[in-house]
């Protein structure tokens, strides 16, 4: 077997090795969210009760509406929502100033990224029987198969479906159609159940409600003790 063979033999044996140990090896740690600094009021040493600046009070809150909550969008990012999804984070960034928004990629299930995996080994597995079959089955003590030569009649179209057709399925594999929204570790919107994009309006109000209450009363009994 001459040097050109063992390249074209070894080529998908060594894509498949290292696609075996980059899935079987552990995902890379996220960094781990740092927790809200926690502000604590002084009492008020004078007896006499003093008017709040409401206007101080009410802007603050505004302003600190998202501090400390972190909200998550997982998407699909074969399927090009990387786009949509830096749509969302930057109005959600505008409505709650100070909310901490992370992109991440939602993969596809196991079973899928496996064979999402094996295809490019079978891909090019089957462009070097179609170039150098008529060396590889006479090596292997093989009669070469009739569907063989009906690829060896037609080189080029064999090449190029075959190079075509592994790449789509290939991205159909890889694509998990999915875009999640999470609000502090909790599941507020799933394009995989609703089937469909949130609207603004909508992901606003669901982020709304799971913010914790404002604390405009509570600086007001404070102010006001």
């Amino acid at each position: 077997m001459d040097r050109l063979q063992l390249l074209l033999l070894g080529f998908p044996v060594f894509l498949f090795f290292s696609d075996i140990v980059s899935i079987f090896s552990p995902p890379p740690t996220s960094p781990p969210i740092k927790p809200s600094p926690q502000h604590y009021h002084q009492p008020q040493s004078q007896s006499v009760p003093q008017v709040p600046d409401f206007a101080t009070v009410q802007g603050s809150q505004v302003r600190g509406s998202g501090h400390g909550n972190v909200v998550e969008l997982k998407f699909c990012a074969s399927c090009s929502y990387r786009g949509t999804a830096v749509n969302i984070k930057n109005m959600l960034e505008a409505s709650f100033p100070g909310i901490e928004i992370i992109l991440s990629n939602y993969p596809p299930a196991f079973p899928k990224r496996i064979a999402s995996k094996a295809v490019p080994v079978a891909q090019v597995g089957l462009i070097t029987i179609i170039v150098a079959g008529e060396h590889i089955f006479p090596r292997l003590g093989m009669v070469p198969p009739p569907w063989y030569y009906s690829l060896r009649a037609n080189k080029f179209g064999a090449l190029a479906s075959t190079w075509l057709l592994g790449n789509f399925l290939q991205s159909s594999l890889q694509s998990s159609g999915a875009f999640e929204v999470f609000c502090n570790g909790e599941l507020v919107f799933s394009k995989l159940t609703e089937q469909r994009f949130p609207g603004e309006i909508e992901l606003r109000q669901l982020i709304a409600n799971k913010l914790p209450a404002p604390a405009f009363g509570k600086n007001l009994d404070v102010v006001w003790s």
